[in-house]
C-alpha cells in the first residue's frame, strides 16, 4: 500500500507536534489563532463535514471571504479525505450554480454576505442538500433560505455544535485534495484536479526554493484563498513552515490592505500588477511596506515601469514570475537582487520549460517566440469531466500553457509575449471574450460586438467591447455597463464601449481580433485610480 500522506496533516497538525502550537497561524480580520486552535478549528470542521455524510473524494464547495473559517473548512475538508473546492466570490449566481451542478458538491459552505448568490445557484443545483452560513446565530442562519425544499440550511455554531472530531483520513500522496475552476484556454469553467502531494510540493519548490519562507515570516496576500497564487501565499507556504498568515476579508483597495500591512506588519507582501499600479496611484505613505523584505506578483506579466516605480517609491523589490492554475503556483519566477524587469525570470527549479512553434510543435531558438509547454511535479492530474480538453492542454508528461514566451539570449530570462489564444487576464483573472460578448448581444440596442484586450497606461490588459448598434438604437455606455454588472461578474465587464460601423470578419464569418487588438494598443485606455469591483 502507498505511504499515507494528508496534507492538512502536513501543513497544521506537524506544526503542534513539533511544539510550535503556541505560534499565531492565522491573524483574521476579527481574530487570530494559534496553531494548537486552527488544529481544533480544522478537527472540528471535518468531523461537522463527516456528520453531515460526507464522504471521502466527495466534494465540499466553498463560497466563502477569506477568514478562518474558510481556511479550516478547506483543510477540514482534506482531512477526511473529501476535495475542498473554493470557488470565486465574484461570481453570479448562474456561474456558481453551474458550477455546483459540475461538481456534484452536496455540501456549500457560505459566508453570509454571498447569500444572494448562494439562494440563486441553489435553485439550479439539484443535488445540494445542506448549506452551512458562517458566522450566523443559532437556528435556520439567518440571511440564507433555501430556494427550493429539501436543502437543510445550518449556522456555523449548529454546523460545528456536538460534532466529534475526527482523525485525518489515510490519503496517498496521490489521493485527491482540491479542485480549483479556471476558465484556462477554453473560456469554459473547468476543475483542475490535485493531489494532496501537489500541496507539498509547491510549498517546498517556490514557497521554500525561491521565497525562503520561514517560520519568521508574515504572509498577506491581495489574490484571494479561491485562486491558485493565493491559496499558496495565504495557506500553503506560511503552515508547511510554522509561519503566520494575514487573512483579509474584504475588497482589497489600496487604503483596505495598507491599514492591514501597517497593523500586522508582513514580511512577504503577494500582490498582481492591476493592484500595485493601484497603490502607486494612491495617497498611501511611502514607508507603508517597511516591514516587507520582499514583494511579489502574478496573474499577468509586470510591466518594467511598475516594477521601477515601486521599488522607488516603497522600497520592495517585486518578484514577478508566472504559475497556472494548472500547475498550482509559480513555475517561472525572477530571483531576489537579480530581477530583470519585464520578464517572468527563470524555471523554478523542480520544473522544465520548452517553447515550441505553434504549427510544427519543434523548439524554437532563444529570441524567438514560441508556445510556453510545462512539466514538473505539481501540475493538475486534469480537468474534471472534460476529457477533449484534457488531452489537449496535459499532453505526456507536458502542460501547454497557452502563453506565447521569448527567451532573452543575453539574460536567459523568458518574457511574457501574451496568450496563444483570445482570452483576456484582467486583473489577473482570466476573461473569455465569447461569453462578454454573449451577454452584451441580450441587449437591445447591441447588433455585433467583439471582445479584446486593451493595455491601459500601465500595460495592464482590461476587457473592451467594439460594438455595432443594432438599427434605430444608441448605444449607452453606462447601461451597458450596468446590464454586464447584472449578468457577469464584475471583472468581466468592459472597461471601454467603442462605437463602430462594422466589426472586421474573415471570408468564413470568424473575427479578426486581431485587427481590433491593434487598434487597442494604438488607443490605451486610462490607468484605474483603484481597482475595479
Amino acid at each position: 500500500m502507498p505511504e499515507v500522506f494528508n496534507a492538512s496533516s502536513y501543513l497544521v497538525d506537524r506544526q503542534v507536534a513539533a511544539g510550535l502550537g503556541e505560534r499565531t497561524a492565522v491573524i483574521g480580520a476579527t481574530e487570530s489563532l494559534s496553531y494548537a486552535e486552527l488544529a481544533d478549528e480544522v478537527a472540528g470542521t471535518a468531523g461537522a463535514l463527516a456528520a453531515l455524510g460526507v464522504r471521502p473524494e466527495e466534494r465540499v464547495m466553498l463560497l466563502m471571504l477569506d477568514g478562518p473559517s474558510m481556511l479550516a473548512g478547506i483543510l477540514g475538508a482534506m482531512r477526511i479525505g473529501a476535495v475542498a473546492v473554493p470557488v470565486s466570490t465574484m461570481l453570479t449566481g448562474a456561474e456558481l450554480g453551474g458550477l455546483l451542478t459540475d461538481s456534484r458538491a452536496r455540501v456549500l459552505l457560505l459566508s453570509a454576505e454571498l447569500a444572494a448568490a448562494a439562494a440563486e445557484a441553489i435553485s439550479a443545483a439539484p443535488e445540494v442538500t445542506h448549506v452551512v452560513v458562517e458566522d450566523a446565530p443559532g437556528g435556520d442562519a439567518p440571511g440564507f433560505v433555501s430556494p427550493r425544499a429539501g436543502v437543510r440550511v445550518l449556522s456555523w455554531t449548529d454546523f460545528r455544535a456536538g460534532a466529534d472530531t475526527v482523525p485525518e483520513f489515510p490519503t496517498w500522496e496521490d489521493s485527491p485534495a482540491l479542485w480549483l475552476y479556471t476558465s484556462g484556454t477554453t473560456g469554459k469553467p473547468k476543475a483542475a484536479m490535485h493531489r494532496h502531494v501537489n500541496i507539498k510540493l509547491v510549498e517546498q519548490l517556490y514557497g521554500q526554493g525561491v521565497l525562503g519562507v520561514t517560520a519568521e515570516d508574515r504572509c498577506l496576500s491581495v489574490a484571494k484563498l479561491f485562486f491558485a497564487y493565493g491559496i499558496g501565499n495565504s495557506a500553503f507556504f506560511p503552515l508547511a513552515v510554522g509561519a503566520t498568515t494575514v487573512l483579509e476579508p474584504g475588497r482589497p483597495t489600496p487604503a483596505g490592505i495598507a491599514a492591514r500591512v501597517v497593523a500586522d506588519q508582513p514580511t512577504l507582501f503577494f500582490g498582481v500588477p492591476t493592484f500595485y499600479a493601484a497603490l502607486l496611484g494612491s495617497a498611501i505613505a511611502d514607508d507603508t511596506f517597511a516591514s516587507v523584505r520582499q514583494g511579489v506578483s502574478a496573474g499577468e506579466a509586470l510591466p518594467a515601469e511598475l516594477f521601477r516605480r515601486f521599488r522607488d517609491r516603497f522600497g520592495v523589490e517585486i518578484l514577478d514570475g508566472i504559475g497556472s492554475t494548472e500547475a498550482l503556483h509559480i513555475f517561472l519566477s525572477n530571483r531576489a537582487g537579480t530581477v530583470v524587469p519585464g520578464t517572468s525570470g527563470t524555471p523554478v527549479p523542480g520544473y522544465d520549460i520548452a517553447l515550441r512553434d505553434e504549427a510544427t510543435g519543434e523548439p524554437v531558438r532563444d529570441g524567438e517566440p514560441g508556445s510556453l509547454y510545462l512539466r514538473g511535479p505539481s501540475l493538475a492530474t486534469g480537468y474534471w469531466c472534460r476529457t477533449e480538453t484534457t488531452r489537449a492542454v496535459f499532453q505526456g508528461d507536458w502542460l501547454r500553457t497557452g502563453d506565447t514566451y521569448v527567451k532573452e539570449a543575453d539574460t536567459g530570462a523568458y518574457r511574457c509575449l501574451g496568450r496563444s489564444d483570445d482570452m483576456i487576464k484582467a486583473g489577473g483573472i482570466w476573461v473569455s471574450p465569447t461569453e462578454v460578448e454573449a451577454r452584451l448581444l441580450e441587449h437591445s440596442s447591441v447588433a455585433e460586438v467583439a471582445v479584446v484586450g486593451m493595455a491601459d497606461t500601465d500595460g495592464l490588459d482590461k476587457p473592451v467591447a467594439y460594438v455595432v448598434a443594432a438599427a434605430g438604437h444608441v448605444v449607452d455606455a453606462a447601461e451597458l455597463d450596468a446590464f454586464c454588472r447584472d449578468g457577469l461578474a464584475a471583472f468581466k465587464r468592459p472597461r471601454k464601449v467603442i462605437v463602430v460601423t462594422e466589426i472586421p470578419k474573415t471570408a468564413t464569418g470568424k473575427l479578426k481580433r486581431y485587427l481590433l487588438r491593434d487598434q487597442a494598443t494604438q488607443t490605451p485606455t486610462p490607468a484605474p485610480e483603484g481597482v475595479a469591483s
